[in-house]
Parts: C-alpha cells; sequence; structure tokens
C-alpha cells in the first residue's frame, strides 16, 4: 500500500503512525547515529498493535497482568522510545527523545532494562529478544494456572527482524515455543529483504513462513502497511491454540530516499532527505514535532487500560490474602520466610553424617528442601537432566497438558535455555534456574551477559567443572570458563567445596535481587570439609578461614575453591605435619569476597605468610588479587592450577598428571618459605 493511498483510506492511523516516523528521524539527525529505517517501516504495525490489542496502562508500567511488548531488532529502538513518549510514558519526556544516545540519557542507542519504564528487556544482540519472549510466554502459561485466568492473562508480542532470525538462537526459541504450544505469544517478523550489507539473499534464502510452520507456530502474511490487515491478523493470530507468526511485508525507510535499500537500516541524517520524508508524510517540518491532537490521540490510547487495570485490581483484592501475600513476594523478590530454615536445616544434616558426594548432587539435595518451600522456582536442563541434577520430585512437568509444571526439558538448546530464563525473571514472579556442562557456557554466554547487565537474579547450574570430568577429555573440560564468568561485571560465580557451601550458595543465589548467580559444580565426589555446623552463611562472606594454623606460627595460606579445596586440607595436614603452621581459606565466591571490608578481607588475608592459590583453572580466574594483592607480594606467591586444555584420562590421572595434587602444593609452599 502506497503512501498515498494510505494517507486517504485511513488518515488517524496514518498520522499516529507518521509520529513515530517523525520522531524517529529527528532523534537519529540529532544524535547522528542510529538505525532509523525499522521504526520507519513498522510503525503502522505499532500503532495498530498499540491502539487495538496492547493491554496497558502508561501510568502503571509494572502492572502485573500487562501485555509484554518486546522489541527484539532492538536496534530500532526510537521505535518503543516514540512508543512510550506518544501514550504518556512519565519518564520518557521529549527531552529524553531529544537526547537519544547521550550520556546521562535514558534513551540509550539499543534499549536497555531498568533504564525505561516500558522496556521489558535488554536488546540489540540480536535474537535475544525473541529467546527471551518464550520464557515471558511460559512465565505466563506458568502464573495463569497457578493464580488463575481471573489474575493472569496476557499476551506476548514482539517485534523480530530478519537478523533477528538469522541469528541460531532464533531456531532454539521458535522450537520451543512451537513445541509446547505458547499460544500467548505473537511475532511480528518484518520482512523487509534489507540486511545491513544489501538484499537479504545475500546471505540467507530461507522460507521464514514454513520454517515457522514447521515448528509448529500459526503463520499468516500480510502488508505490513495496511492497517485494516494488521488488524485482523492480529485478531486471528489470538484465536488460535498456537504461538503465531505474522510476516509483515514491509519497506524499511519508508517514504524517505533511502526506502528498500541497506542504507535505510542506518542512520539517516541527510537534512533535504529528512525534510522530503516528512513532506512526503503530511507531516509538521520543525523538529520534534508533534501535532496536538496527534498527542492527545495517542495519550488517549496510553490510558484507556487503567479501566482494565483497575478491573484487575478488584479481581485481585477478592482472592485469598495468602495467594496476594504469595503473588507479591514472588514478583518483589522476596524469599519466603522458610528459606533460612530448611537451608540450616540441611546443613545441620550434612555436618553431622558428612556425606562424600559431588557438588552436582549437593546442589539436588539442596533444590529438593528450597524448592518446596519457594513455589516460584522453575527447573529446567539443556537435555542433561541426569548430569546436572536440577529435577526434583516435587516440581512436576511443564507440558502441554500441564501447565503448572516446574521442570522444563530445554532439550540441546543452551543459549534458548539461558535467554528463555531471562524472559521468566524479567516477567516477574519467577525464579527460574537450568543446567548444562561448565563448558557449555560458550553456549549460554551471550544471555549470561545480559542478565549480569540487565541486573536480573537468573541462575545458570554448571556441573562437571574441571580436568575432573575425565574421560570425556578437554573438548569438556573448562578451564578458562571460571575466569571468563568472574570477569563479568555484577556476577556471582560460585565454586562450592562441598553440600554446605552449595546449600549456602544457592541460598544466596536465591536470595539475591539485582544479581545473577553461576553455580559451578563438580562431576565428581567430594568429602565434606564443613563438619562443624555452623548457623552462619560463611559463603556470603565469600572467602572464610577453614582450618587454621596449629603446629605453631602461621607460616602458609593456602587459598581454595571447590574440589581442591579438600585437597588444600591433606596439603595443610602434611605440611603441619612438619611444623609448618597452615591455613586453609576456602574461597567460594571471589567476588563477595571482594564485597567485604578491609578489616575483614586482612583478617582471611594477613601480611606474612606465603600464599598459595589451588584451582583446577588457570591463574587467570582473578587469582592475583588475591596472591599478589591484598597484603600479598609475587616472591610469596605460587599457584597450583591448568595452563592448558585438559586431557582424555581417568580424572584421578589428570589431577596428578596436571600437577594439582596435594604433594605438588606442599613443594610450591616449602619453595616459597625457601
Amino acid at each position: 500500500m502506497d503512501i498515498a493511498t494510505l494517507r486517504k483510506s485511513h488518515p488517524d492511523h496514518w498520522k499516529k503512525a507518521t509520529a513515530i516516523r517523525s520522531l524517529t528521524l529527528d532523534a537519529v539527525a540529532a544524535a547522528n547515529s542510529g538505525h532509523s529505517g525499522m521504526p520507519m517501516g513498522m510503525a503502522d504495525v505499532a500503532t495498530v498493535l498499540f491502539e487495538n490489542h496492547l493491554k496497558f496502562d502508561a501510568s502503571a508500567p509494572r502492572w502485573a497482568d500487562r501485555d509484554r511488548f518486546i522489541l527484539s531488532a532492538g536496534h530500532g529502538s526510537m521505535l518503543i522510545y516514540s512508543l512510550l513518549h506518544l501514550t504518556g510514558y512519565e519518564d520518557v519526556t521529549l527531552q529524553q527523545i531529544k537526547d537519544f544516545r547521550q550520556w546521562g540519557a535514558i534513551t540509550a542507542g539499543h534499549p536497555e532494562y531498568g533504564h525505561v519504564s516500558g522496556v521489558e528487556t535488554t536488546t540489540g544482540p540480536l535474537g535475544q529478544g525473541i529467546a527471551n519472549a518464550v520464557g515471558f510466554a511460559m512465565a505466563e502459561e506458568i502464573q495463569r494456572a497457578r493464580f488463575g485466568k481471573k489474575i493472569v492473562d496476557h499476551y506476548t508480542y514482539v517485534i523480530a527482524g530478519d537478523g533477528c532470525l538469522m541469528e541460531g538462537i532464533s531456531h532454539e526459541a521458535i522450537g520451543l515455543a512451537g513445541r509446547h504450544q505458547l499460544s500467548k505469544l505473537i511475532v511480528f517478523w518484518d520482512n523487509n529483504d534489507i540486511t545491513i550489507d544489501g538484499k537479504v539473499s545475500l546471505s540467507d534464502r530461507t522460507n521464514q513462513v514454513m520454517r515457522f510452520k514447521a515448528a509448529g507456530w500459526h503463520v499468516q502474511e500480510i502488508d505490513g502497511h495496511d492497517p485494516e490487515q494488521i488488524d485482523a491478523a492480529i485478531a486471528k493470530a489470538k484465536s488460535t491454540n498456537k504461538p503465531s507468526m505474522i510476516a509483515c511485508k514491509t519497506h524499511i525507510a519508508l517514504g524517505h530516499a533511502a526506502q528498500d535499500t541497506s542504507k535505510g537500516h542506518g542512520a539517516l541524517t541527510d537534512a533535504e532527505q529528512l525534510k522530503a520524508a516528512k513532506e512526503a508524510y503530511g507531516a509538521p517540518i520543525g523538529d520534534f514535532q508533534v501535532e496536538d491532537d496527534v498527542k492527545a490521540a495517542w495519550e488517549s490510547i496510553g490510558s484507556k487500560g487503567a479501566e482494565a487495570r483497575a478491573e484487575w485490581e478488584a479481581r485481585f483484592a477478592s482472592i485469598s490474602e495468602r495467594k496476594q501475600a504469595e503473588f507479591n513476594r514472588a514478583y518483589a523478590l522476596d524469599v519466603p520466610k522458610k528459606l533460612g530454615g530448611v537451608v540450616r536445616a540441611l546443613k545441620r544434616q550434612v555436618a553431622e553424617s558428612q556425606p562424600a558426594v559431588a557438588t552436582r548432587k549437593s546442589s539436588e539435595m539442596a533444590l529438593e528442601v528450597i524448592n518446596p518451600v519457594m513455589p516460584e522456582t522453575v527447573g529446567g536442563s539443556a537435555d542433561l537432566t541426569g548430569s546436572n541434577n536440577t529435577k526434583t520430585g516435587d516440581l512436576g512437568v511443564f507440558d502441554t497438558d500441564n501447565r503448572k509444571g516446574r521442570y522444563i526439558y530445554w532439550g540441546i538448546r543452551e543459549h534458548g535455555m539461558a535467554a528463555a530464563m531471562n524472559g521468566m525473571t524479567l516477567h516477574g514472579g519467577m525464579r527460574p534456574y537450568g543446567g548444562t556442562f561448565f563448558c557449555f557456557t560458550d553456549y549460554a554466554r551471550p544471555a549470561m551477559r545480559l542478565a549480569s547487565l540487565m541486573k536480573i537474579p537468573t541462575v545458570f547450574v554448571m556441573t562437571h567443572d574441571s580436568i575432573g570430568v575425565g574421560e570425556d577429555g578437554p573438548t569438556h573440560q573448562p578451564v578458562e570458563h571460571l575466569a571468563i564468568c568472574r570477569a563479568t561485571p555484577n556476577s556471582y560465580t560460585f565454586r562450592p567445596a562441598d553440600t554446605v557451601e552449595t546449600a549456602e550458595a544457592w541460598e544466596l543465589a536465591l536470595s539475591a535481587k539485582e544479581t545473577p548467580s553461576t553455580l559451578v559444580l563438580t562431576r565428581q565426589n567430594l568429602p565434606t570439609v564443613r563438619t562443624e555446623y555452623k548457623q552462619k552463611n560463611l559463603t556470603a562472606q565469600g572467602a572464610y578461614v577453614l582450618a587454621d594454623a596449629e603446629a605453631g606460627k602461621r607460616q602458609v595460606i593456602l587459598i581454595a575453591t571447590g574440589s581442591e579445596v579438600s585437597l588444600a586440607m591433606e596439603a595443610r595436614s602434611a605440611l603441619e605435619a612438619q611444623g609448618i603452621g597452615t591455613r586453609v581459606v576456602s574461597m567460594p565466591c571471589m567476588e563477595l569476597f571482594a564485597e567485604q571490608d578491609e578489616a575483614y578481607r586482612r583478617k582471611v588475608l594477613p601480611a606474612g605468610p606465603v600464599r598459595v592459590g589451588v584451582e583446577a583453572a588457570v591463574r587467570d580466574g582473578g587469582w592475583d588479587r588475591w596472591l599478589l594483592g591484598e597484603r600479598g607480594r609475587e616472591a610469596k606467591a605460587a599457584f597450583v592450577g591448568m595452563d592448558s586444555f585438559g586431557a582424555s584420562a581417568p580424572a584421578g590421572v589428570l589431577f596428578e598428571k596436571f600437577g594439582i595434587t596435594a604433594d605438588n602444593v606442599v613443594a610450591k609452599a616449602k619453595d616459597l618459605l625457601g
């Protein structure tokens, strides 16, 4: 449908959509950077969606039962900023639009969760949004089954582009949504046939319509500029029992000289071309101008959901106080009062029985007492349930015939799993965790990074954490992954030494509100090293003195994590037997130890003794701060760990061949003592 016909046939719609296009052109021109074309091409779809279908109230951005709108094609951020400003979101002022992409503005180059009240997730890395949306839709299904349709009943809408659908994560997301018949998920594909390099055909010939159909989606093809077709397609999508994809044939940079070209993808800043586009639209020529009647029409759209919200609040008030409290607690990310008690009881039991189990099993033991008291947890695994030990008997399996199920079989989809879990967390009221092998953080990494960036407490359960994997060999033996995780800002990496530390790590991970956690767990059995019950969560301090020098003056401090803590204890016994006073420091979470005050860190790591770090990983994983800094000295520090990839052999052989033994730790300490 050409512009002249659109203007004539749908004048009111056209004016509202034009406001999005004009603000986009002006903001990108003012910033001299950005992406103009997608918002200009999808303005018609967005206008129909917001005006006729999206359930929201601009004055209450966090209303729990709002529809969620996700801009997976996050480079087109001016689309969502324009929509939020026009509909009356308080924080997205005209000045924020003018300050697009500038220091201190909330209108960042790509939409960032937590900066703007109407942005549901951080997008920009293509494909993340559509995968997040699967988690949003799953969360809605689970909560609707638990609390009832009167309390939870909303849609998740996504705008995705060609780039999103080329990314591999989209295949994982599409397959999951189709398998689970997530009928409240509706994706608009911005089918404009343009990428940065040129036509899509330069690099892809996938029939996206057939692809979605093959995965079990309901699919429609429409003119993405015809408001009547758009409206009818959305209505039809809402009536199906499948996830829906609406293929919207659009013109990138509609009405601009760069329309239908790769140049239209990026920043359109030429003043004369901008003016010509506005003239073609029939829009005000001045910068950042929106006609009063158009702005009022948009604000009316933004406020019409207030009635639906008030009705929802009345329904919510009618349910039991207990259900209200549970709902509100979960959405506030508050832990239940029982959590601390069940963790302490497990710790006491373990201190008495002192089991020798792998920390992946320790994790399962912790979850067996945690999941029953935290109904908001949702577990899962990327086809490694029996290896990750993430499933407990009380959860039930999430499926088309059991929406109350709290365990998800993600399949071999590490990236999709991690991104969908982020979506669950972002939806609200959920505490998702999911497992795979630690080396496969490489597949999940982009979503793990975004969890840190967004300050959301998703929990990643990573088992088989070192050369202790054994015969599977170096492809499955992580050596650099601890360093990668610890280098990520705003993240907790827990590598617990036994069941007690694992239970404490779970308590911390599930209590966090703004920080994701990675639990790094062993395949091989480990002895219990915390044999004396302490009510206090020592893991919360990041590091602590597990055993102190007894054979006279303290001369050595051994610092270890995870499976190497018991090895350090063995080395301590040998050193103490030789009259060398030795302290063992267990350091399950370097990030938390770094947060402790100077006095506590000095107490744990005083000046004087030689220091030996012990970890079956590369030294780059944050070790130099604790060995050389914090009153340490290079001449009095050593590290026992890995400096290469592993090998295929039984675990015991590997630890010996790579020198990660108590004897080697003793030798390193004695060498430093001279």
